[in-house]
């Protein structure tokens, strides 16, 4: 037997394999643990198959001229190509990039990946989002609103606010007792009447530096910029139309000195238009810069008013400052406006405009500045992503709602990126502009308004970003409701909208037309519309129509609700509801793609099952060590051990590996000290990975059986014994581990004996169940063989009746008597083995058969093949 065995190295110099640290390949006896490297024990270290010449093992000779290592060298930089694109590809893979439709566990990966990836992208996105806004925005515009829009000018009289304006004299006595007042006036004193120094002056209610100098700005129309009839060209020598570019008056008025009375283009302002209530108005006009004291402001406007700054050819007048609070590091650029138009009288209107333009001050904002940089990196990644699902789908990529989301998200993502750098290049110029001339007006109109367009744009985003997370999670089919809903009624919804926008449109219509003049809500097409969308939600001032037209009012709003309340809507919610109830039938007989419970419960038991594997092992090895002392003297040699593990399924590698680390004198034999110091290290490592397993049973949710946590059981398991086989989704049954049976996610001992006896009792009734239908098909197949039998019996006798040989009657009377007594006879004998067969079943053959083949017997016999079940 020796002679048959490799010459074995010394153990000193097989013991480099358990040296720690070293690299080697890949461990040909961890072969039987393919599916998983964590199975391969830790004594079967794959160093001990690098050091083989060391170990006196055979190998092929080395190449001549370093070919080897040439070739070595290649090998590893294409395998390290390699794994660098699997690696990239693995990072942006996608459902649409990768066949997941044939491999139920890569589409579960890769959903999973791409929801965790985005929530990350997600909660980046919303801390970016709420960084830059706060309630503390709504409070400053609330106070500064209330300061220079709801003060009255004159106490007396509360209706003499901003709002309140209607006349030019108006607007005079509001700058000089509300604005002048709410920017100089108020706080060039303390309330206890002590005067500002020149490091307090120029802020609002004591907190709110003005930057610059407010700036008042008119902008006029001509006198001939409308056509007055024939019949009053004698009465009416003037005409001022409404505001318009080509209509505006940029010749010099007044005293025509200063930059009040001589216009100033858009450029030379650089200035911006506005978007009023009435018109569109240009960013030039004639200006005028305020002082930085109220009394220099005052004497300004008083200079106005008594030289008539204000005639029938103004158009608007813009009343422009910034304030920006330290405190709170926001920037409030107010607008107060007031038009006058061609009707006469005054429209006011205001914009507060609170934003934050210097973006890193405190410690959170350069948190949100490092979530910026992750945000950039994000989008970088998507873009990778798109181009690569463009590149494989081509047009079919268009077709997907989902990816033209993406491409919206993507495209104001960038957008935003590009006006963030800007503003922060824009706000230090202005900055330093100001800061070196504090006595001039700073516009920071333009920039606060492409601030809120971005607000407003990353809100936009945000809003898109949360709808696209059910692009994640449609594999559950209650997600896909809605979105399935809407496709299956999107035709009957198309065909209604169009029915329903005619009607809608007609009695918009019909409003603007009756109501326009008179009532606000229908002053204009455009507002016509909100008002009846207002109406539908139940908002509506019956009161206003009635007032404006008796009888065509109540008429008017009667119609509308019978025809678009009570008929169009609930045609719509119909059809909504007749919709989602098929839907509901229709996923209620689906399937999800994969249940995320599954998902993780199978990852949990492969856990559970590496830990049980690796424990079981060293169970073994420690019954071997008890095991292999076949003489008894306390000392197990290399034989022995080799003897009893490979009775144990174990491979000469691992037998040999283990051996050596412990062989410490190196005399192939393992003393009592040896064994004690194996047997400790080997006990060690179970209480370990037992630790672990329980350890990892307590922190995962896992549901046990009532029978507890084990009974009290047989022997240990061999390799590859004690785990029940997989289900048709891989979730393990049941695991058997230790020298205990463990119960996971199965049942007992107990319970699987009890269930074991029922069903051995079940097949023994089916069993005799099986044999008497068997008996039943043996006699049916008998009776139709004999009724054939008589169909031709009777056919003969037939025959011979009509048969006209020239016989006498006599003769074929005997005959046909003779064939019925032959007849006769034979179903006597054919009915006596008949009931010989049913009576002893053991003589029949089918009857003797298993229930396995009277099944088959059952499938061939033509009944079993002519019935349905």
């Amino acid at each position: 037997m020796s002679s048959s065995i490799k010459p074995r190295p010394l153990s000193a110099e097989s013991r480099v394999a358990w040296e720690p640290g070293d690299g080697g390949t890949a461990n040909p006896a961890a072969a039987r643990f393919d599916d998983d490297d964590d199975l391969v024990p830790s004594e079967m270290e794959s160093e001990l198959y690098n050091k083989k010449p060391q170990l006196g093992l055979a190998l092929p000779q080395a190449k001549p001229g370093g070919q080897l290592q040439s070739a070595a060298a290649a090998k590893k930089k294409d395998d390290c190509w390699t794994s660098f694109r699997k690696g990239v590809r693995s990072l942006w893979a996608t459902r649409q990039t990768e066949a997941t439709k044939d491999n139920r566990e890569l589409h579960i990966k890769t959903t999973l990946r791409e929801l965790i990836t985005y929530c990350v992208f997600l909660i980046i996105l919303c801390i970016l989002t709420f960084g830059m806004t706060s309630s503390t925005m709504y409070y400053y515009t609330n106070v500064l609103n209330t300061l220079f829009i709801n003060t009255p000018g004159d106490t007396s009289n509360q209706g003499s606010t901003f709002m309140g304006i209607n006349l030019q004299s108006d607007w005079f006595d509001y700058v000089n007792n509300v604005l002048i007042a709410g920017l100089f006036g108020n706080w060039e004193q303390w309330y206890n009447d002590r005067n500002m120094t020149d490091e307090d002056f120029g802020y609002i209610y004591y907190e709110n530096k003005i930057l610059g100098v407010p700036r008042i700005r008119q902008l006029r129309v001509r006198n001939d910029s409308c056509i007055i009839p024939d019949d009053f060209k004698d009465q009416i020598k003037l005409c001022y139309g409404q505001y318009s570019e080509g209509n505006e008056d940029k010749l010099s008025f007044g005293l025509r000195n200063g930059s009040a009375w001589v216009y100033q283009t858009e450029k030379e302002l650089k200035g911006s238009s506005y978007w009023g209530m009435v018109s569109t108005y240009g960013g030039g006009g004639f200006v005028l810069d305020l002082m930085m004291h109220s009394a220099d402001s005052m004497a300004l406007i008083s200079v106005l008013k008594q030289n008539l700054w204000l005639d029938r050819g103004t158009r608007a007048v813009f009343a422009d400052f910034t304030v920006y609070n330290a405190n709170i590091n926001l920037f409030c650029v107010i607008k107060l406006v007031t038009e006058y138009p061609a009707t006469g009288g005054a429209i006011p209107s205001f914009s507060f405009r609170t934003v934050k333009l210097i973006r890193y001050v405190s410690a959170m904002d350069f948190f949100v500045m490092a979530c910026e940089c992750f945000f950039c990196l994000f989008i970088v990644y998507y873009c990778v992503e798109e181009i690569l699902e463009i590149r494989r789908l081509r047009l079919a990529y268009l077709k997907e709602f989902w990816n033209i989301l993406d491409l919206i998200v993507i495209a104001i993502s960038i957008c935003c990126i590009v006006f963030n750098i800007y503003r922060t290049v824009a706000v230090n110029s202005k900055l330093e502009t100001l800061l070196a001339n504090p006595d001039v007006f700073c516009d920071f109109d333009s920039l606060s308004y492409w601030q809120v367009v971005f607000n407003s744009a990353l809100a936009i985003m945000v809003f898109f970003a949360w709808i696209k997370i059910f692009k994640y999670i449609s594999f559950n089919k209650t997600m896909t409701q809605l979105s399935t809903t809407l496709g299956a009624c999107s035709k009957d919804l198309a065909g209604f909208a169009v029915m329903f926008f005619i009607v809608f449109l007609a009695f918009a219509q019909l409003g603007y037309l009756i109501f326009g003049t008179q009532v606000a809500d229908f002053s204009s097409f455009e507002t016509s519309i909100f008002t009846l969308f207002r109406i539908i939600l139940g908002d509506f001032n019956f009161q206003a129509l009635q007032q404006a037209n008796r009888i065509l009012g109540p008429a008017y709003f009667i119609l509308y609700v019978f025809f678009v309340f009570f008929v169009l809507l609930n045609m719509f919610l119909a059809i909504i509801n007749d919709t989602y109830s098929e839907v509901k039938a229709d996923l209620a007989n689906q399937k999800n793609e994969f249940e995320m419970g599954d998902y993780f419960r199978q990852g949990y038991h492969k856990v559970m099952d590496k830990l049980n594997l690796r424990r079981n092992k060293i169970i073994e090895i420690q019954r071997a060590i008890q095991s292999a002392d076949a003489n008894g003297d306390r000392v197990i040699d290399f034989e022995e051990w080799r003897h009893d593990l490979k009775m144990r399924g174990y491979a000469e590698a691992e037998i040999e590996a283990v051996f050596a680390k412990y062989d410490l004198d190196g005399d192939r034999a393992l003393d009592e000290d040896e064994l004690r110091r194996m047997h400790a290290d080997l006990e060690g490592q179970r209480l370990a990975i037992s630790q672990e397993y329980d350890d990892y049973e307590k922190t995962n949710y896992h549901q046990k059986s009532p029978a507890g946590g084990g009974a009290a059981g047989g022997g240990v398991p061999g390799p590859g014994m004690g785990y029940d086989s997989d289900d048709e989704n891989g979730t393990k049954k049941g695991v058997t581990t230790g020298a205990a049976a463990v119960v996971v996610n199965g049942v007992s001992q107990e319970e699987f004996t009890l269930l074991q006896r029922r069903v051995d009792r079940m097949e023994h009734s089916i069993g005799s169940i099986v044999s008497k239908i068997d008996a039943v098909l043996v006699k049916l197949e008998a009776m139709e063989r004999a009724k054939a039998k008589r169909r031709e019996t009777m056919a003969k006798l037939l025959d011979n009746i009509t048969e006209s040989d020239g016989t006498s009657d006599e003769m074929k009377r005997q005959t046909m008597e003779r064939l019925v007594r032959d007849e006769l006879e034979k179903w006597d004998s054919e009915t006596t083995f008949g009931g010989s067969s049913a009576s002893h079943p053991n003589n029949n053959s089918s009857a003797r058969r298993t229930p396995s083949a009277g099944a088959a017997a059952r499938s061939d016999s033509p009944t079993h093949r002519g019935s349905s079940p």
